[in-house]
């Protein structure tokens, strides 16, 4: 039976819902469904992400069993750093040393993985990540 992801929901904090809009937007991502508390966005391939009120309170521990982070690819070298210029505007820190260039991640010696890393003002950790050809 082939799948495809279809959607992933984050819980969040209402309060911060204007981060994801905005952050997704400048992504290029369509807003789906913005009312009640609830942040629909969707990539060109039918992927969305749904930001919903939490239930309860409690930090996210990334380093235990369940989703570690989540990458979003990026179209060249300069859709990374065009989203790291984007975090810094806002105060963002970027984590990790990035970004950076992964050689350890390519996919081969003409190929880069080129990073930036990031935690949401929920404390999710997300990636923007280019791969492909390196100068691209």
């Amino acid at each position: 039976m082939p799948v495809t992801l279809s959607h992933i929901q984050i819980n969040v904090d209402p309060a911060h819902l204007g981060f994801y809009r905005e952050f997704f937007a400048h992504c290029g991502w369509q807003t789906l469904h913005d009312a009640d508390g609830v942040l629909g966005v969707g990539a060109t391939n039918d992927t969305s992400l749904w930001f919903v009120p939490q239930a309860r309170t409690g930090a996210n521990d990334r380093d235990a069993a369940g989703v570690n982070h989540l990458a979003v690819g990026a179209e060249s070298e300069l859709g990374v750093d065009d989203a790291v210029a984007w975090l810094r505007g806002r105060g963002v820190e970027c984590l990790f040393e990035t970004p950076r260039h992964r050689p350890e991640f390519a996919m081969g010696p003409e190929e880069t993985y080129y990073q930036v890393m990031f935690t949401s003002p929920d404390g999710v950790l997300f990636e923007v990540v280019y791969t492909g050809p390196k100068g691209g």
